[in-house]
């Protein structure tokens, strides 16, 4: 199946005032407001016993963060608001009537509540983003253009060029189409802390969609800089650290309400980057919920406008953080059994650019592939918003959301609905992967190294030697010729889709994989030497890279 790449787009909506992020944001201390009532409500239908104990773990689980993991982001008064909430707490629980105790509770709950709600609704300025916009413009052309418009005397190129640097597949139309019937949240997958930024600049500048509302961890704000800009440019803030129910409650609601009223949304469902190389397989379902619920809730008020969810892999030939995702994963996965190999990496403002630099001007593949657009339930929809079912005939899913001809809320029922949503993504992704040279040549080798040492200790395999592996290039392009016959079943399949140069001749492809993936790292996954022969320098990092295509049932050719 042929890949089509999708041409710059005008913008959807030329105005930036008119953006839906911006008229969230544009009454924001009334949204923080919503936001808190929201949030409390919910909390407060349960027993005055149940909030009690949530108020306590919550203040519990803050006074640890706060001794254990201190940022420069978190206010100074943190521990005494913490302590002076557990001391009132106690004074109110001993003794008191149910009804007192509930009265007590809310009061103190709305303390929390409001503080969180103002920590997490972030914001968006016109001003500031025209600002980001045109800074970004410069950074990326002088990046993409640099390396090869020396010789030809310029440096900057033009936007058009630029913008031809950043490849986009997939339902790009219908994605736009469907900008203006009703709310659209985008699920990217995510591999690395640079995805934000490349993802806002390929919306915008690519495909031609306004700002979304999306997720920004608060350790970002951390610096100042960062913090300012990221706070006006549609971000709100998520603190991993905080793993209490008032404080998850808090980002739902502000999740649900800022869909309801017609912000389009983008967060990452994996929850985090992925710490293997490997594509998502399983989802977070908490914020993916609040797609469903905000869908029950306009349908329960009499609206007509739908949420739409659209899945988005993002290819890389190489990740800036990699060699310390596949450490985190490993020890997590392997504990005793796994030993720390020397990172090469730093996050140091001189790294990121040097990996900016090397990746931006002398790769030239980075790919965007927007899956087919999904209703809340998992179903297919047109380019008219229509919700598809399995015969591709319209279908109305208000039914779904109805209990004796009466849309109603049923957490069970949505419940299994997030699940289903998020099974269908996970597909989505997979069938929506784009396969890059780097990603074949590494998923090669490395089941090539597992061939030669047949041990169940993937540890022990990574700690082999690497001046014991090698491959003659003639070997080498036997095994991905035969990976190849397997990727384009898949592909006529609509299993996988495969880059231009997976179709190219199969030694040019090597070459071409091997030098991409050997851009930023100081060891390289993967190497050519002037003997040809096909060498490692880090097996750890050979197997990051190979997992972007585990999953998929390729197997090494026999003899």
């Amino acid at each position: 199946m042929e890949l089509k790449r999708s041409a710059v787009n005008e913008h959807v909506i030329p105005e930036i005032k008119d953006w839906p992020v911006n008229k969230l944001y544009k009454r924001r201390d009334e949204f923080v407001r919503e936001v808190s009532e929201f949030t409390l409500h919910r909390i407060m239908q349960d027993t005055p016993e149940n909030v009690s104990h949530k108020i306590a773990r919550a203040a519990y689980l803050e006074t640890l963060r706060i001794k254990d993991e201190p940022w420069k982001v978190d206010p100074e008064d943190e521990m005494s608001f913490w302590r002076k909430a557990r001391k009132n707490l106690a004074k109110h629980s001993l003794g008191n009537s149910p009804e007192e105790m509930a009265v007590a509770n809310e009061k103190i709950l709305r303390k929390i509540v409001d503080r969180y709600s103002e920590e997490i609704v972030g914001g968006f300025k016109v001003s500031t983003f025209k600002f980001a916009r045109r800074f970004l413009t410069l950074f990326f052309k002088i990046i993409f253009n640099t390396a090869w418009s020396l010789g030809k005397g310029r440096i900057f190129g033009n936007r058009r060029e630029l913008q031809e640097r950043i490849k986009v597949y997939g339902h790009v139309d219908e994605l736009r189409e469907l900008m203006k019937k009703g709310t659209v949240v985008i699920v990217p997958t995510h591999f690395s802390n640079l995805d934000s930024i490349i993802v806002g600049y390929a919306l915008d500048a690519v495909i031609g969609i306004p700002s979304f509302t999306y997720g920004a961890g608060l350790n970002l704000f951390n610096n100042k800089i960062v913090g300012y800009y990221m706070s006006r440019l549609g971000a709100y803030r998520v603190d991993r650290r905080k793993k209490n129910k008032i404080y998850l409650e808090t980002l739902k609601g502000m999740s649900n309400l800022a869909i309801r009223r017609g912000a389009n949304c983008l967060f990452f469902p994996g929850g985090t980057r992925s710490r293997s190389g490997k594509l998502e397989t399983k989802l977070k379902l908490g914020l993916l919920g609040t797609a469903v619920e905000a869908q029950r809730s306009l349908l329960e008020k009499g609206f007509d406008r739908k949420v739409y969810v659209v899945p988005m892999v993002m290819g890389y030939h190489f990740v800036l953080e990699a060699k310390s995702l596949i450490n985190q994963h490993l020890k997590k996965t392997g504990e005793e059994l796994f030993i720390t190999n020397k990172l090469d990496e730093s996050r140091s403002i001189t790294k990121i650019i040097k990996f900016a630099w090397q990746y931006f001007s002398r790769s030239s593949e980075i790919t965007f592939s927007i899956g087919r657009p999904l209703d809340v339930l998992g179903n297919f929809v047109d380019k008219e918003g229509n919700s598809l079912d399995n015969q591709g005939n319209p279908m109305d899913i208000q039914g779904y959301f109805t209990w004796d001809d009466k849309v109603d809320a049923n957490l069970q029922r949505e419940q299994e609905y997030t699940r289903r949503l998020a099974g269908k993504i996970v597909e989505s992704y997979h069938r929506d992967n784009i396969v890059l040279s780097s990603h074949l040549v590494a998923f090669t080798a490395f089941l090539i190294l597992r061939d030669e040492n047949p041990t169940p200790d993937l540890y022990g395999l990574l700690r082999l030697p690497v001046n014991d592996f090698s491959i003659p290039l003639e070997e080498f392009i036997r095994q991905v010729d035969g990976i190849k016959e397997q990727l384009f079943s898949l592909n006529a399949e609509n299993k996988i889709k495969l880059s231009d140069e997976i179709h190219w001749d199969t030694e040019e492809l090597i070459k071409d994989g091997i030098e991409n993936i050997g851009l930023y790292h100081s060891k390289n996954p993967l190497g050519l030497d002037k003997k040809n022969i096909i060498y490692s320098q880090d097996f750890y990092l050979l197997y990051y890279y190979h997992n972007k295509l585990v999953n998929f049932g390729l197997k090494l050719k026999k003899e």
